[in-house]
């Protein structure tokens, strides 16, 4: 079983409701999931964390159990500014007013949004596998678009992407996933996986992620250009896949070093980009050295 000695909450906030585990003891730690998945890409890391913090994974709005609100023209109800703040409601509603924080893939681009519209409530940021979205989509180039296409359909106009993943979810996320590993889908535990089945086969949640990817592509980049001289004032540590894209293609420390005043971190060897579940051991112990630092 996933997530022993973790309970199970819902917290409303001020559009939507959030579905997240919680459980240990210390100071707060939250822990946001990237795409296509839940909380549960924290299964092996969280408990190693709850030895010492108090942690938290919610699913994001228009993900897993979490709530999925209408969108608008401009795809606002999906910017990473209205999942931050969904994240700032639920951590006030726990009792956290700081918080350490870390995310994976698109949960690091909310936190990486979080930590800019509420600096004082992170005391410490991880970001696992990924660059600034605006570097991503201000110096692409062919290896770029090759490697991260989906950024590029996903994006597209509803109901072109919808219907095309809606005929066969099973095979676009199983070769989604599979694609970013050189181990395919073999590192994943069953119960994740099909906890992952469960919910992108909801079509709900097909449009919800994919009204992310609009909004990274839209009023997202607005956001980024609003604030690109101003820097991350807490620590950042950044990690990443020794065998995935962001090694490949980008020097990810410089990249966040433009972004934040005091970066470190590394790739893990022969790792892809599902760091929590491909290496979940040495992913929990650099955040766990990272938090625990003074």
């Amino acid at each position: 079983m996933l997530f022993e000695r973790f309970e199970q909450k819902r917290i409303a906030t001020a559009d939507t409701e959030i579905n997240l585990r919680i459980g240990g003891n210390g100071p707060p730690v939250l822990l946001l999931h990237g795409y296509p998945q839940t909380h549960a890409m924290w299964h092996a890391v969280a408990p190693k964390l709850a030895e010492h913090f108090t942690v938290v994974t919610p699913d994001l709005r228009g993900y897993g159990d979490s709530g999925k609100p209408e969108t608008t023209s401009d795809h606002f109800p999906y910017s990473k500014r209205a999942s931050a703040r969904d994240q700032v409601a639920v951590m006030e509603a726990l009792g956290f007013t700081k918080f350490l924080l870390a995310g994976h893939d698109r949960g690091g681009r909310v936190a990486h949004r979080l930590t800019m519209d509420h600096p004082d409530r992170v005391e410490r940021l991880a970001v696992l596998d990924i660059v600034p979205t605006h570097k991503i989509f201000s110096e692409s180039h062919q290896g770029i678009a090759m490697a991260y296409y989906h950024w590029f359909f996903l994006a597209q106009p509803n109901p072109l992407p919808e219907t095309l993943i809606g005929a066969d979810p099973d095979f676009y996320y199983g070769f989604k996933t599979g694609s970013l590993s050189p181990q395919g889908n073999s590192y994943f535990h069953p119960e994740a996986y099909a906890e992952y089945q469960r919910c992108w086969n909801d079509p709900a949640m097909i449009h919800a992620s994919c009204e992310d990817y609009r909004a990274a592509a839209t009023i997202d980049l607005v956001h980024d250009e609003e604030d690109l001289t101003t820097k991350i004032a807490c620590p950042l540590l950044a990690i990443w896949g020794g065998a995935a894209v962001m090694e490949a293609q980008y020097d990810v420390l410089a990249c966040w070093r433009e972004r934040a005043a005091d970066v470190r971190g590394r790739a893990l060897a022969e790792c892809g980009h599902f760091l929590a579940e491909e290496k979940p051991d040495e992913t929990a112990g650099l955040l766990l050295d990272f938090f625990l630092e003074k």
